[in-house]
C-alpha cells in the first residue's frame, strides 16, 4: 500500500513538515510495510518555502535583511530541486511574526525586506521566482519592496517619501529611472490564497489591517494613502490597481508585483502542487492523507486540503482529511470532497490540549484512523 502525506501546516503548532512526519509515523506504527511518500503543502502564506525545498530537494540561501521595521534579521530564500527557480516567502522578511504586539506599527512597517531578498537572488543570478504572499506586517503597497530594487517614491520637494503606509500621503511622483532593469528579464509567479483589490471596503486596508495593528481610526486615513499610490501608479503606467482582484494581497504588495513585474497570481495551493509536480508524484498511491489547523467552509475557498482534493479526484485517489479541529457546520459539505474526515481535537481531546501537544495526538489520531481502514 501506497500512502502519500500531504498537509499543510497546523497553524500554531506544527509546520507542514513536521505534521506530515508525526502522520508517516502513525503509519508505521500501524503497519512497517507501508510505503509513506511525505509531500507536504501550503497555500502561498506564511510557512510556504519549507515543503517547497523539502518536496523538490532544493536549497536554501541564507542572506541579511531588514524587517519590517527596520532592523537587520537572518534569513533565507529557496532553490528548488530544478536549481533555477527562486522561492521568496514574503512573510521571512516582512511578516507579522518577526513583531512583537506592542511593535506593530502599520504607520512605518514596509515590505524594504522582500525586496532585499529578491535583490539577493538576482545578484545571484536567478530570473524564475515563486513568491508566497501572506502573512505581512506591512500596508505600503509594496513600496518598500520597489524602494529596496531602486525605485523612487517623491514627495512635492522631490525628496523620498518616509516608508510605510503613512509617508503615502505625501507622494507626488514615482521615479523608475534607477529600477532594476533585471527584473524585466525575470518571471515572477506569485503564490496567493486572496482576491481582495488594493483599495475600498474589501481591499488591503479594510480587511487585513486590523491584524497589523490598524485601528479603526486609521482605517480610512491608511486607505486613502494606498488610494494616492493607486492613483499615481495608473497615471504612470496606465494600470488600474484600485479593484484589481488580489492586488490587496499582503498590505498590496500583489498590487505591486502586477503594476511593475512581470507577474501572474496564482492560488497558491496551484502553484506549490504545480512545483512539486504533485499529479505524477501522486502516481499509483492508494490513499492521500491531507490536513491543516482548523478546516471549516473556508476550507472550500481554495486552502490546501481543497486543491489536494480536486488534485486527487483526476486520478480517483480516496483523500483522507486530518485536521487539528474540523468545525461540526462543515462537515456535511466537506463530506462530498473527502473519503474520510477526522480530527485530532474530537470531543475526548479539547482544542486548547490538541495544539499544546499536536506531534502527540495526531500520531494517535492517524494510527485510530488507518487501524480502522485496515481493520485491525
Amino acid at each position: 500500500m501506497k500512502v502519500v502525506i500531504s498537509p499543510d501546516s497546523f497553524k500554531g503548532s506544527l509546520t507542514a513538515t513536521q505534521a506530515a512526519f508525526e502522520i508517516a509515523e502513525g503509519i508505521k506504527e500501524i503497519d512497517s510495510s507501508i510505503e509513506t511518500v511525505l509531500l507536504p503543502v501550503a497555500d502561498g502564506g506564511e510557512g510556504t518555502l519549507e515543503p517547497l525545498i523539502i518536496s523538490t530537494n532544493g536549497k536554501t540561501i541564507h542572506v541579511e535583511v531588514h524587517d519590517p521595521i527596520g532592523r537587520l534579521i537572518q534569513v533565507e530564500y529557496g532553490v528548488l530541486g530544478d536549481g533555477e527557480t527562486c522561492v521568496i516567502e514574503m512573510a521571512k522578511a516582512s511578516g507579522l511574526t518577526l513583531l512583537q504586539e506592542n511593535e506593530k506599527n502599520p504607520l512605518i512597517a514596509s515590505t524594504f525586506g522582500t525586496g532585499e531578498l529578491i535583490l539577493q537572488a538576482l545578484d545571484h543570478g536567478y530570473r524564475k521566482f515563486v513568491v508566497g504572499l501572506g502573512g505581512s506586517a506591512t500596508n505600503d503597497g509594496g513600496t518598500g519592496m520597489l524602494q529596496a530594487l531602486g525605485m523612487k517614491f517623491l514627495n512635492k520637494d522631490g525628496l523620498e517619501i518616509k516608508p510605510g503606509a503613512e509617508g503615502l500621503k505625501d507622494l507626488v511622483e514615482i521615479d523608475l529611472s534607477d529600477f532594476d532593469i533585471r527584473i524585466q528579464e525575470s518571471h515572477f509567479i506569485l503564490a496567493c490564497d486572496v482576491d481582495n483589490p488594493f483599495v475600498g471596503t474589501n481591499g488591503a486596508t479594510a480587511i487585513f489591517g486590523p491584524q497589523k495593528g490598524v485601528t479603526p481610526d486609521l482605517v480610512d486615513k491608511l486607505d486613502q494613502n494606498l488610494l494616492n499610490l493607486a492613483n499615481r501608479i495608473e497615471d504612470l503606467t496606465g494600470i488600474s490597481l484600485h479593484s484589481q482582484p488580489g492586488s490587496g494581497a499582503a498590505g498590496g504588495l500583489g498590487g505591486a508585483f502586477l503594476a511593475f513585474f512581470p507577474s501572474e497570481l496564482k492560488p497558491g495551493i496551484e502553484v506549490v502542487m504545480n512545483a512539486i509536480d504533485f499529479l505524477q508524484q501522486i502516481e499509483g498511491a492508494d490513499i492521500i492523507i491531507t490536513g491543516e489547523g482548523k478546516s471549516d467552509l473556508q476550507t472550500l475557498s481554495g486552502k490546501a486540503p481543497i486543491g489536494i482534493a480536486n488534485a486527487a479526484k483526476t486520478k480517483d485517489i480516496p483523500v483522507i482529511l486530518l485536521s487539528g479541529f474540523i468545525e461540526q457546520a462543515s462537515i456535511s459539505a466537506l463530506s462530498s470532497y473527502f473519503y474520510k474526515l477526522a480530527s485530532v481535537a474530537d470531543g475526548t481531546i479539547s482544542q486548547e490540549d490538541s495544539i499544546q501537544n499536536a506531534a502527540h495526538y495526531l500520531r494517535i489520531r492517524t494510527k485510530e484512523m488507518m487501524g480502522s481502514i485496515l481493520g485491525k
